[in-house]
């Protein structure tokens, strides 16, 4: 290729902006980047990772989210509906389910009460089924919300909705939006780590993606056998050393094409490079359970060479207290369309312990008064029953978007606290109807962000995770 044709090629839109002398560079730049990248000469290296201050002071300074895929039942855990059982295999009033789209049952399909017994519990009295034993020893310690609602019916599009505001993948996660507000505190982990357990993802990455804000903000998701990362351990014949010379060449390298270029993504790979680095230390000592006391580990159930709900737990603390910001763990499996009973009762028992282990384990290190913990799925399930005998399906319950229940615990959340009423089949929300918009906008607020505020310019208009919606939910806040 001729050099000429060459030079011409490497001219890129980023140049015009960055060397035309009318002003229009800069406030293109403007638009393109965080405002704090903004603040230095094009070119010039900034760590996106860097610690920023929030809005307002904040009483969160990092999240657990504990998310159920495939949406447990709020009729059999939270929300105990006794009117059900005196209806039972009669099917609900055509008022109840008009306008109402389901996944995979009539609107006239029979209705079944609540499979499990509920109990008060604690100085707040909170009702919970005795599917979840652990949980009702610390419910003065979370708020329950029962009348979450969404706009989507599917899991996929309702999981997606609840990670990043839309239905559509492309988004940035909820997560990618706390470390882009937030920056982290550690330079030996990621800032913002996903783990999994159970039988996959109907949402796939993109509920962990960063969209369209600087890959640096992407969570790094981690295995549960093996190195957490792949490549983490050198190959034989690297030791440190070429390793480290092997960096600081294309660290070197890099910076000299962000000079020229002005391209943000430079500055990511800056950062990931480094990253990697040095989590070949920090990632096997923070997934090595040796120096954890039988006392803790039995807290937990947690067996540290298998790999599982309770394990993640224990490392989702142990991430918190070396500087991770955002750390999601989901549990699949939670899609009970065929015995709701037996679902419910399998993951409670794999869940419902370590749950309410990280409470008190939080607790007792002080730390939960700054962390975040969100437990809850997609959406609920219906009042009626799901029987199918072509897809060898009975006694289970179907998608249910109008009305669920979720919890959280610490990080400025009011605890004891039973936030939200359904009318008495389960299925309409009645008093203090929560969106997903206002779980976003809260949840930000206890990190120290108005909603409103926390914005990323693309394709010519600001985004923020809770689009044009959400309201802060101050009842549930301490």
């Amino acid at each position: 290729m001729d050099p000429i044709q060459r030079s011409s090629l490497d001219v890129t839109r980023r140049h015009f902006l960055r060397d035309c002398g009318v002003g229009v560079g800069k406030m293109a730049l403007a638009g393109l980047l965080a405002e704090e990248l903004c603040a230095q000469p094009p070119g010039t290296y900034v760590d996106p990772l860097a610690p920023r201050p929030p809005h307002f002071p904040g009483k969160a300074k990092a999240v657990i989210h504990l998310f159920m895929a495939g949406a447990p039942s709020h009729l059999e855990l939270f929300d105990f509906k006794p009117a059900l059982s005196e209806m039972d295999g009669k099917p609900l009033p055509a008022s109840v389910t008009e306008g109402q789209r389901l996944a995979f049952i009539r609107s006239d399909a029979a209705v079944m009460g609540p499979q499990f017994k509920f109990a008060r519990h604690g100085q707040s009295g909170m009702e919970i089924s005795e599917a979840l034993p652990y949980l009702s020893k610390i419910v003065d310690d979370i708020c329950l919300v029962r009348s979450c609602h969404t706009d989507q019916f599917n899991h996929a599009p309702a999981q997606t909705f609840f990670q990043t505001g839309f239905a559509v993948p492309g988004r940035p996660s909820f997560g990618s939006w706390v470390t882009y507000g937030l920056g982290c505190v550690t330079r030996d982990l990621p800032a913002f780590v996903v783990l999994s357990t159970g039988s996959g993802i109907s949402g796939g990455s993109g509920l962990w993606s960063s969209g369209f804000l600087p890959s640096i903000y992407t969570g790094v998701r981690f295995r549960n056998q093996g190195d957490p990362i792949l490549n983490v351990t050198n190959p034989a014949g690297v030791d440190a050393t070429l390793q480290r010379d092997t960096i600081d060449l294309v660290s070197d390298l890099s910076r000299k094409r962000l000079e020229e270029t002005g391209d943000a993504e430079i500055s990511t790979r800056l950062a990931n490079y480094e990253m990697a680095f040095r989590m070949q230390t920090s990632a096997p000592e923070l997934m090595d359970l040796s120096g954890e006391s039988k006392e803790t580990l039995d807290l937990y159930g947690c067996d540290p060479a298998v790999p599982s709900f309770a394990r993640a737990c224990l490392l989702a603390r142990r991430m918190i207290e070396r500087g991770v910001r955002f750390v999601n763990i989901f549990h699949e499996g939670w899609d009970a369309h065929s015995d709701v009973v037996g679902n419910h009762r399998g993951n409670c028992k794999t869940t419902d312990q370590a749950s309410a282990a990280l409470i008190i384990d939080l607790k007792n290190r002080g730390l939960l008064d700054e962390t975040l913990v969100v437990w809850g799925g997609e959406f609920g399930r219906t009042p009626m029953v799901e029987s199918n005998a072509a897809l060898g399906r009975s006694r289970g319950r179907d998608h249910h978007p109008k009305a669920y229940s979720m919890w959280m615990a610490g990080g400025g959340i009011r605890a004891g606290w039973t936030h939200g009423t359904t009318d008495e089949l389960g299925y309409n929300i009645v008093q203090d109807p929560v969106h997903v918009h206002d779980i976003q906008a809260t949840l930000l607020h206890c990190l120290g962000f108005d909603h409103e505020r926390l914005t990323y310019r693309a394709q010519g208009r600001d985004y923020r995770l809770t689009d044009v919606h959400g309201h802060v939910v101050q009842s549930i806040l301490a």
